[in-house]
This record gives structure tokens, C-alpha cells and sequence, in this order.
């Protein structure tokens, strides 16, 4: 079967209302293709299977996007010999890691449109049970990994145990923190962002590629394509994905440094996409080969292709969701990028990130402005109502960055970071007045992206005043350190914690993640790092443990 015959295939998967499109234009062919993972079906030529010169599974596999019946398989096809043409991949679920007791097993296309990745969305799973998952192609065998479903929406629940990670730039260390994580026993992994770096080499590289191409500019989908099969090519980071299910969102690196929404970010590459069609050429790329590499559901090209979103840009992607551990949790990921407003003031009229003193920038305080959009805003509430109905232990918000108030300057004169929720008080504002106001229970967020560790509370208010700082706080917050990402030390540590009495602990030189344990009575998080991300063998340690009881925002250090 010929391309043009595959995507005939592939409509015909479609739900009916997007059958009846006369004109397909490139999102709607990304849903197609998407659409097509999910079919039970074959070609004519299936029994054809192509010659692969190296093993096909060279990336790995891995499971997310889960419910309590129902997840996603995924891996990518990276052969030379694989061409233009579908290749169809088998897939088996089972009880036992022999495969001896199978649960369910399929067929599905990996299309050359899509790289050759493999989204087998696979339902009808028993809730709150673990299940062994491979993949098979000709005569080639995936690694077996392990996953689980979720337990039913209101199902009592002794224990989650999730790890929360982001920032892996590659050349900046080995991932041997995923090591150590397997060692965890975890329910699910949250990644919060910066999953590649779009970056040329690092200066002091630890490691350089020895594969092609070599480190350059990420900005064609070939590019992005190749990045992302260099990050998946650490075989810790491989193994962890097999491990348990991950629940993944991004930040800017996937597409480019501090890129809002439409507007590019502040790399030297800016200036080659000084016009805003480029850039979301660019950006509609690099959102195509997330997709392509992440195991999440074709309902993130299909919700935006059916209207639910609207933008003014050629490509979107719906990655923003919730998700419920029972009565025990409910677990949110936000979209901090997709939809933001461009960042303000930043230094000599430029693109991107800088520290501001709002006093010298008048529209700082504007209402308008978002980091969310006001679509995603809306949703976030409702959610939280419908969270509140059903009654669950914890509110637990995964998002990209730092959310409380950080000043960088001790002293009278303010500096904040412009492309963080500093940013975007007012928006801020209007998550924080949702929680209120909606009496959410027990909210902890969850962040990443500033490659340092910052534990503290979540307030209403930020304003040093004394009725601002004796306000009880509305939330926790652990925004975690990265995974190998460089930051700058702690010779600054200890006099921006005493300038922002809200937060209780920080650290800005280990690397490594953070576990968080929920139980129906208490929180309980534990800040992992690693001794030396420039070693493979890098051992693992407790840098500081916390406790919060449910029904009391005070996070206590252990």
C-alpha cells in the first residue's frame, strides 16, 4: 500500500465529523496521521516487512497519558532502511513480564509522516493495576516495559508516589539521576519541561554526540527530530521511561529559549526568524516532533483541530490536562507557553528574559496579561469546581516554573524575572483567587526550569507588608532542580531566601529530582540529587525532606 492509500486508511479512522473535510492542511494531516496510530488495521502489504540494518527499538519505549483504563504505548522506529513507506508495528499488553497471561494486543502504522512513532492508545485496561507492555516489528523485540492504570475516580487510595523532573540538557552530564529513580518504586513520573535543549554545543561539554548530526541550531523537524533521538539515546533516561507511566508537559527549550507564545525567544536564531509566519513555521515543527517523541494522545492535535482552542497561529497542540488518582489526587499539567503573553521590559528593547524592577515598567501590573491564556485559565477553574465535587486529598498543579514571588535584589529596589509567573502577577493572581475562592483543597505545586530547588508557601498576597506577611498561605510549592542543566551556585542562596520569607528552603547547586509521596493524612517530599552529573556512576543522596499534613498549607522540614 502506497502513502496516498495509507492516508485513505487513516481517514477512515477518523471520528465522523472530521471525515467530511474537503481540504486537509498540515494540522489536520498531523490528526490524520495521529488518528491512524490508533487503528486496528493493516495494509495489503503488512506481511512485507522492511530489512532493518540496526535494531528498530534504539529509542527506547515508553507509556503515559494515564487513566484508570486506559494508556498510551510508545516508541519510534530509527532505521536506515525504513524509507517513505508505514510499517507496521504489533504491540502486547500483558499481566506477567513473560507475556504468558495477555491482556490485550493490536496492530498499528508507524507513518513516515510522523517520524515512524508508534502512540498505540490502548482502553478497556483494569483500573489500579500494573501491566507489562512490548513492541514487535518483523523479527525485532522492544525492551518489556512496565505501566499501570490509574485507580477509578473516587476509588479510595492508600499511596501515590510520584517523581517530579525537567531540564536535561544533554552535553551538560549524564543522566544517572534516572538511575537512581527507578530505584524509587513509583506510581508515575511528572517531567515538567525542557526534555531537549535546542541549543548548539555547551562550552565544557561533558559529553559530545557521536552520532550525526553533530550539535548545531535546532530549527527544521529534521532537526528537532534528531535532537530528540539524541536525548532518548541515554539508556538511563531509556530505562526510566520503561519503568511506569510518565505524565509529560513543556516549557520553551523544545521550541526555542524564552519563546511567548507567538513571539520567538532571545537566541542568536531570532534574528533568522525575525518574521512571525517563520517562527511559527519553526514552532509548528518542533511541536510535530514532541508529538512524534512523547507518549501522549492524538487528542492533543485533535481537540485544537475541532476548535475546543483558538490561536491565531498555523499549528497548536492541547497538552494542557487533568487527570485523578482516585479520591486521593487530582493531577494537573499546564501549558506555560503556548499561549502567553510576550514578556515585558526586558533589557535594550530585546526578546526574552531579564530582571525588572517594576518600578521602571509601567505595564507590569496590567490585568490583561496571562502565562496561561484566557481559554486555559477558564478551564483550570472549572476543573478545580469539579475537583472540589468530587472531594479529592490534594490539588497537585504541574507546571513549568517557579510560581511564588521571588525578588532577586535584597534591599529596597526589586528585580524579578520577567519571563516567570513574576511576570504575570495578575494572572497569578487570578489562579490564587481561584483557590480561594473555590475553597480547593490541600493545593501543591509542583515547578521546575530555574535548575534550582525552592521549597515555600503560596500566597495571595506577595506585598511586603505585615498584613502580607503574617496572610495565611493558600498552597505549597516544590519547584524542583534540573536533571543536569547548569545554574549558578549558591553564593546567593541565603540572601534571597531572607528577602522572600515565603519560601522555607532553597538550593542552587545540586542536581538531580524530587519525590513526592502523598498519603489521605500528609505530604511528604524528598529532594534527590546527584554527587556529580559529569560521571556516569554518580551516586544519589537526600539533600532535605518535608512534611505537610492535609487540611494545613505549612510545609515543616524533616
Amino acid at each position: 500500500m502506497g502513502v496516498t492509500a495509507c492516508k485513505r486508511q487513516l481517514l477512515a479512522c477518523l471520528p465522523a465529523e472530521l471525515r467530511t473535510m474537503n481540504r486537509l492542511d498540515r494540522r489536520e494531516l498531523l490528526t490524520l496521521a495521529a488518528a491512524g496510530a490508533s487503528c486496528l488495521w493493516l495494509p495489503r502489504s503488512a506481511s512485507s516487512q522492511p530489512r532493518f540494518a540496526s535494531y528498530p527499538f534504539a529509542l527506547g519505549i515508553a507509556s503515559g497519558s494515564p487513566t484508570f483504563d486506559s494508556l498510551v504505548l510508545w516508541t519510534r522506529l530509527l532505521d536506515s532502511n525504513i524509507g517513505r513507506e508505514p510499517v507496521p508495528v504489533r504491540w502486547e499488553v500483558a499481566h506477567d513480564d513473560q507475556f504468558v497471561r495477555i491482556a490485550q494486543r493490536g496492530r498499528v502504522m508507524a507513518s513516515p509522516e510522523l517520524a515512524h512513532s508508534v502512540h498505540a492508545e490502548v482502553s478497556g485496561l483494569e483500573p489500579d493495576r500494573w501491566y507489562f507492555y512490548r513492541f514487535m516489528v518483523g523479527d525485532a523485540v522492544s525492551p518489556v516495559g512496565r505501566t499501570r492504570t490509574f485507580p477509578r475516580p473516587g476509588a479510595k487510595v492508600a499511596r501515590l508516589r510520584l517523581a517530579y523532573a525537567s531540564c536535561q540538557r544533554w552535553e551538560h552530564g549524564y543522566y544517572s539521576a534516572y538511575r537512581h529513580m527507578r530505584e524509587e518504586s513509583l506510581d508515575a513520573v511528572m517531567f515538567l519541561g525542557d526534555y531537549i535543549y535546542e541549543y548548539p554545543g555547551a562550552a565544557n561539554a561533558v559529553r559530545l554526540p557521536n552520532m550525526t548530526p553533530s550539535l548545531g541550531f535546532v530549527v527544521t523537524l529534521d532537526d528537532y527530530r534528531a535532537r530528540y533521538a539524541l536525548h532518548k539515546s541515554d539508556l538511563d533516561l531509556q530505562a526510566m521511561h520503561a519503568a511506569c507511566p510518565w505524565l509529560m508537559t513543556w516549557d520553551d527549550h523544545e521550541v526555542q529559549n524564552d519563546y511567548a507564545g507567538l513571539q520567538a525567544g532571545n537566541s542568536s536564531m531570532a534574528d533568522i526568524f525575525s518574521k512571525p509566519a517563520d517562527f511559527v513555521r519553526r514552532r509548528a515543527a518542533a511541536y510535530q516532533a514532541y508529538y512524534e517523541n512523547m507518549p501522549i494522545r492524538a487528542a492533543t492535535l485533535t481537540k485544537a483541530l475541532n476548535g475546543l482552542i483558538h490561536h491565531d497561529s498555523g499549528a497548536e497542540m492541547r497538552i494542557y490536562s487533568r487527570v485523578d488518582f482516585g479520591s486521593l489526587a487530582a493531577l494537573y499539567l499546564l501549558d506555560a507557553r503556548q499561549y502567553k503573553d510576550p514578556q515585558l521590559c526586558s533589557k535594550d528593547g530585546g526578546l526574552g528574559s531579564s530582571q525588572v524592577n517594576p518600578a521602571n515598567c509601567a505595564a507590569w501590573s496590567d490585568p490583561r496579561r496571562t502565562m496561561l491564556g484566557q481559554q486555559q485559565e477558564s478551564w483550570l477553574g472549572a476543573e478545580f469546581g469539579r475537583a472540589v465535587q468530587s472531594g479529592q486529598t490534594w490539588n497537585v498543579v504541574g507546571q513549568q516554573t517557579l510560581f511564588g514571588q521571588r525578588d532577586n535584589k535584597p534591599g529596597a529596589e526589586q528585580a524579578f524575572f520577567n519571563d516567570g509567573w513574576d511576570g504575570y502577577s495578575a494572572g497569578r493572581t487570578r489562579l490564587t483567587d481561584a483557590l480561594q475562592k473555590g475553597a480547593v483543597r490541600n493545593p501543591v505545586f509542583l515547578g521546575g526550569d530555574v535548575h534550582e530547588n525552592w521549597v515555600g508557601h503560596i500566597k495571595g498576597d506577595y506585598a511586603q507588608t505585615q498584613a502580607a506577611k503574617s496572610q495565611a498561605a493558600i498552597g505549597v510549592e516544590f519547584c524542583g532542580t534540573s536533571i543536569t542543566s547548569r545554574s549558578g551556585g549558591n553564593s546567593k542562596t541565603a540572601e534571597r531566601l531572607a528577602e522572600n520569607p515565603h519560601f522555607v528552603f532553597a538550593d542552587a547547586q545540586r542536581k538531580g529530582y524530587g519525590v513526592a509521596e502523598f498519603t489521605p493524612g500528609q505530604l511528604t517530599t524528598t529532594l534527590r540529587v546527584v554527587d556529580d552529573v559529569t560521571r556516569r556512576d554518580a551516586r544519589v543522596e537526600t539533600l532535605a525532606s518535608f512534611v505537610v499534613q492535609a487540611g494545613r498549607p505549612v510545609v515543616e522540614k524533616i
